[in-house]
Order: structure tokens, then C-alpha cells, then sequence
């Protein structure tokens, strides 16, 4: 016996000659999406540092040339991490200045001829479309890779504070003036280069009544000292 599909039923499914052209469409869009997404890619900054035995013994920095960055701070021996994080143009602009001062690492020699103690494997990396580069240091007397590195040590610090105070919020209340303490501490030695990227959780600590007082005064002065020196 044979079956016949319901008109409405059949209609679903697409004719033999109509394959090709859908095949067609579907390459089309496939092949504008990625184009799109070339188009959007742009230069990479990468920093990495790598310190076996310290603490962390992991910093790896990620930043593209519109601000997108990522910052992973661990243990060796623990799972990449990454979070997500913005930088401001005028940071953006000064970080990719200064590895332009470095020819983008390629063939840089930053590393000095002379035996000192182990401070940390560093590794400046461009990724773009003038290729791919990087150096690797212990210890450099290069001006603008010393900027540069300041500058990478000063966000992953900024980075550090914020996921220490977001952790002290939700985990150990307690320990949350401490924290701000540590904070405040590396800002006075200016330390961190866009303080106001903690102005939301400061403002959080301040307005949260579960938290000492004491912790909630430091947090209201901070958020003061930052927003007059933006």
C-alpha cells in the first residue's frame, strides 16, 4: 500500500531543484559572517609572566586595540581562568604606543647581559597583521619596556584587588576592610593605572549595611578620592 504526505506535510520539505539554491544562500551567509568577523579582528597585546614558587606564579593580560581585555591570575597547576575586563582608549592607545616604540617585539632584545636574580619569566607578544612577535625578559633597563611592564603589572594588580574585594563581599564580610586597606595601599604608590574600574564595588561596600563600619567609612572615602582625581 503507498502513502501519500499531506499537501501541508510535503510542502515542508524542499524539491530536489530547490536544494541548490538554498545550499547557495546558506554559503553566501556562511561566507559574509566571516568576513565580518576578520574584519572586526585587530592587533593583540599580550602579556604573560610566569614565577614558579611565587605567588601567583601565572599573570596573563590579553588586551585588543579597542579595549577588550582578559586577565588570568593563577597557579601553575591550576585551569586557565580568564575574566573579562575593559581598558580605556587613552590606556589602550599609550600600551600599544609604547610596543610600537618596540618595533611590536620584533627582534627586540630586552633581557640584560648579565647574571641577577630569577625576577620572573615576562613575555611581551603583538599578534596582527604585520605578524605575530614577541620578547621575553628577566630583567630589562629598555625605558618603554619598562613602561610597558609597569603598566601590565599595574592592570593585573587593578584586577587583583577587584576580584579580592568581590570575593570578601560574598564569601568573608569580615575580611572586607582588609582588603581595602591592601587597595588603598597600591594606590598611594599609584600603583594601579584606572582606579575607578572599583568605583562600583567600593560604592557596593558603602552602601551595604552587613559591613563594619569602619570598612564602609574607607570604602565612602575612597570612592571621594577617586572621582576627584578622574
Amino acid at each position: 500500500m503507498s502513502h501519500r504526505l499531506h499537501p501541508r506535510a510535503s510542502s515542508l520539505f524542499p524539491s530536489p531543484p530547490q536544494l541548490p539554491a538554498l545550499l547557495l544562500l546558506f554559503l553566501v551567509l556562511a561566507l559574509l559572517l566571516c568576513s565580518s568577523a576578520f574584519a572586526s579582528d585587530g592587533p593583540t597585546l599580550i602579556y604573560r609572566k610566569i614565577f614558579k614558587g611565587s605567588s601567583p606564579e601565572f599573570t596573563e593580560i590579553k588586551l585588543d586595540n579597542k579595549g577588550q581585555a582578559t586577565c588570568d591570575i593563577r597557579s601553575l597547576n591550576d585551569a586557565p581562568d580568564p575574566t573579562a575586563f575593559e581598558v580605556s582608549p587613552p590606556l589602550v592607545q599609550k600600551l600599544f604606543d609604547l610596543a610600537a616604540q618596540l618595533n611590536r617585539f620584533n627582534g627586540a632584545e630586552l633581557d640584560v647581559k648579565r647574571r641577577i636574580a630569577n625576577l620572573g619569566q615576562k613575555t611581551f607578544r603583538y599578534e596582527g597583521p604585520e605578524g605575530n612577535y614577541e620578547a621575553t625578559f628577566n630583567y630589562t633597563t629598555n625605558t618603554a619596556a619598562s613602561q610597558l611592564h609597569q603598566l601590565f603589572e599595574g592592570l593585573a594588580r587593578q584586577q587583583d584587588h577587584l576580584s579580592n574585594l568581590k570575593r570578601r563581599l560574598r564569601f568573608d564580610r569580615l575580611g572586607v576592610n582588609e582588603a581595602l586597606i591592601q587597595f588603598e595601599a597600591d594606590l598611594n604608590r599609584r600603583m594601579i593605572p584606572e582606579p575607578e574600574a572599583l568605583l562600583p564595588v567600593l560604592e557596593q561596600v558603602a552602601a551595604d549595611t552587613r559591613i563594619v563600619e569602619i570598612a564602609r567609612t574607607r570604602a565612602r572615602a575612597l570612592v571621594e578620592r577617586i572621582r576627584r582625581a578622574r
